[in-house]
This record gives C-alpha cells, structure tokens and sequence, in this order.
C-alpha cells in the first residue's frame, strides 16, 4: 500500500483521553478523524461509502462494543472494524473475530502497530470497496459481470482479509486459480509469497517431497537440500489445486501440518515452523469422497472453513461474449493481428453452448479463431464446426438450427424493409449480394 494513502477512520470511545492520542496519532499520519462517544453516535456518523476504518471500544456506555460490531458490519460491511480495548481477554478477542472484527488491539496500544493495522485494514476495504469487475477492467483476470459471478466475487472479497482456510469447489476450467490469487491479493498476506501446487499433475511418489521438502541423501536422486511448498509459502498462501488428489499419507502429514505449523522435510530431524494459509481447489465432490475412505474426514473439515463454489461458464449468463472480446483483444495484440470482432449470431453461440471446459474451453477456442479465421469479423459459421467436436451432435444440430431459423428472419425482414432491392438489403445486412442471394437459395426465400 502507498503510504500516501489518506484513509477515513472513525473512533469510537468514551475515553475522551484515548480519543485525542489516537487522532493525534491517526492525523499525523495523514488520515482523516472522526470521533464518537458512544455506538449509538458512532452508527450516527458511520458512512458506509467512505469511512474505511472504524477503531471500536468495548466497554462503553448503552451497546457495548460487541453488540455495536454487529451494527457496523451490517450497516457497512465492506468498513474494516478494529477492536481497542482495556479488556483484551482470549473470549473477547474470539467474539470479535467471530462477528467479523479486522482486528482486536490492547490498549494501551502500541501506536506504531496500531498505524500499520489502520492502513493495511483500509487498503483492504477500499479494494473491496471498488466495483467487482469496472466494465472492461478484470479484476486480476476474472471477467464478467453476470450475477453469479458477482456474488462469488463479493464473497472473495469478504472471505480475504480472514485467516481462514479457503476450499474453493468448481468444475474443471471454471477459474478456482484466479479466485486463490483475488484472495491472497487482497489478504493481509498479499506481501508475501503465493506459492502453487498442483497436487494432480505431480505423481503421487513425489508429491510429499514437493509439500514438505526433503535433505540431502533423503532418497536416490537427493543430492541437495529442498525446501518443500510449505516451507516456501511461509508468511503467505499455499494454493494447493486438486487437493482431492492428494494420497492419504500425504493427507495426514498435511494435517499434522496444518494442526501444529510445523513442517519435518522426508530424511529430516529438524522441524520448521510455519505460518501459511491454505487455500485449496478441487473439482470433485470431497462429501462423497470422505465416506468412500478417499480424503480425511478430519482434513476436509480444517479446509473446508471458508467454503466458495464457482460457478461454471453455463451458468454465467452474459460472460461469454464478454471473456469473448477480452480474449479476442489478447490474442489479437498476441498474435500481431488486426483486432476481430464477434458477429451477432457468433455472440449467440457463445451464450447458448453449454461449455462443458468452461472458461479453459472458451479461451482455446478463441486463440484457434484468431489463428484460423481470415478478416475481421468471427461468424457463427466459424465457431460452429470446432464445437461440435466436443459437444453432441444433436446439441450442435440444435444450435445450428436456432442460427440458420435466425439468419432467415433477418434476411427476410432485409429484403421486405428493401423492397426485395437485394443489392440494398445486401448492403443492410453487411454481406455482399452474391452471398446473399446464395443464402435465399439455401432458405428458400423469395417474393410470392
């Protein structure tokens, strides 16, 4: 975060004294301050839209402070709220977190720590505070602005500045690796490292030696020392993808793991402590998998505290044609090519398909256009004959039909607006009259 940022805190105290340090303290360090008494005048001058922190005592008189928590996040939820108190007891500071406290400091507090709480909490609730996605902006390359994508967005954004494990649940290609980065970039942990593991692309044997690590000599091979992705994540986020992949040996090292924080590397004695928040993926169903003795019963529990499912691509209606013109632009720049656009009836293709790779499949199909389609402008025609390898055939037969039953209403109402002038309509339509008169033939359409 820029240390320039200028944030706006609210404190809320009846100590009159721990008020004037704080805002001494807040204003020199370039924030705006405003006080309040009590809850009751702190709600009162709470704004949703523009106070980024609040600093919140509990022992005040009329609602304590725990009660008042409550009021701030849902009056405005995306504000950072920092608990200040004399009475920092574990079940105080276990309340808070429960309902949604940034933070809980004693007082008196150590000022310097105080301020670096304030700014990371700020930072944190303006990033949440901006649009999902700005139109034509992706945010950290998730694109979209269907309504269920935003939703999951918004519960990124909240789950992020947490400690919680993460389990994000989505179909295969469906962008579980960018909503892992959203969260880890909006973290408290975003200056540290974000470090991935694709527990099924690794064969089985190696994958213990690349979670936790291994000495030298530890196995033939082991020449040197390596730390392992735990180890590396320290501080940060450890992505671990398809975790349900993951054997059952190595499910109990990585809850012994996650239970301690402490990591043993294979052929090791010593033991590294480590603070790393896990967010894992996986696009199988880890319910029916515990019953089956596939995955810990105990180890989907510690991961699965903060759950996301991310919607795949059919689901997301309007997204295609819009990840569309993103990847369009991308693989145009790419490629060193004239920019391309999207036809009518191709959007509508995109918007119909089913998308059984999602995202992954939308991506590919679009960088095969880009090669292989001639001119500016990508039809239907197009993309037809390369989804139709990957989707059935009496699908695709549908979707050709709805386009071809489209297109003749179109040329029709050309031609009749025209005074069946095919050279005028042709021009109507963008297309050239040979062409046009080829698709009359094709859908028997001509003036009775």
């Amino acid at each position: 975060m820029s240390t320039a940022e200028r944030l706006e805190v609210l404190v809320v105290d009846d100590d009159p004294a721990i008020r004037s340090a704080l805002r001494r303290a807040l204003e020199g360090a370039g924030h705006a301050v405003q006080e309040a008494t009590d809850a009751a005048e702190g709600l009162a001058r709470l704004d949703p839209q523009t106070t980024d922190v609040v600093l919140l005592d509990i022992r005040m008189p009329g609602l304590d402070g725990l009660e008042a928590l409550e009021r701030f996040r849902e009056q405005a939820p995306v504000t950072a709220v920092i608990m200040v108190t004399g009475e920092a007891t574990l079940a105080n500071a276990m309340q808070a977190g429960q309902r949604g406290a940034y933070d809980f400091i004693e007082k008196p507090p150590d000022l310097p720590h105080l301020l670096g709480i304030v700014a990371e909490a700020g930072h944190i609730a303006r990033l949440r505070r901006r649009p999902a996605t700005p139109p034509g902006e992706p945010e950290l390359g998730i694109v979209g602005q269907s309504a269920a994508l935003l939703a999951v967005l918004d519960q990124a954004r909240r789950i992020a500045p947490s400690q919680g494990r993460v389990l994000i649940t989505g179909e295969s290609g469906s962008g579980k690796e960018l909503f892992a980065y959203l969260i880890h970039a909006l973290s408290k942990r975003a200056d540290g490292p974000f470090v991935k593991l694709n527990c099924a692309a690794i064969p089985r044997d190696l994958l213990e030696s690349e979670l936790f690590g291994y000495e030298r000599g530890a196995f033939t091979g082991a020449v040197t020392g390596k730390k392992g992705r735990l180890e590396l994540a320290d501080r940060g986020t450890l992505f671990l993808d398809e975790v349900g992949d993951l054997s059952l040996e190595a499910q109990a090292k990585l809850l012994r793991a996650i239970e301690t924080g402490e990591v043993e590397r294979l052929g090791g004695t010593k033991t590294a402590h480590v603070d790393v928040r896990i967010v894992a993926a996986t696009h199988k169903d880890l319910t029916a998998a515990v019953p089956q003795g596939e995955f810990r019963e105990d180890l989907y529990y510690r991961l699965n505290v903060l759950p996301i499912h991310v919607p795949p691509l059919r689901e997301r209606r309007g997204d295609p044609t819009l990840l569309a013109g993103h990847f369009l632009a991308t693989f145009c720049r790419a490629e060193e090519k004239p920019p391309k656009r999207l036809s009518p009836d191709a959007q509508q293709v995109l918007e119909d398909y089913h998308w059984p790779g999602n995202v992954r499949e939308l991506r590919n199909l679009l960088e095969r256009a880009v090669v292989l389609v001639p001119g500016e402008e990508i039809r239907a025609e197009d993309l037809l004959p390369w989804l139709e390898n990957v989707s059935s055939r009496e699908e695709a037969a549908g979707l050709r039909g709805e386009i071809e039953r489209r297109e003749s209403d179109a040329i029709r109402k050309a031609l009749e607006s025209a005074g069946w002038n095919v050279t005028q309509a042709a021009t109507s339509l963008g297309i050239d009259r040979t062409n046009l008169h080829r698709k009359m033939r094709k859908y028997g359409i001509s003036r009775r």
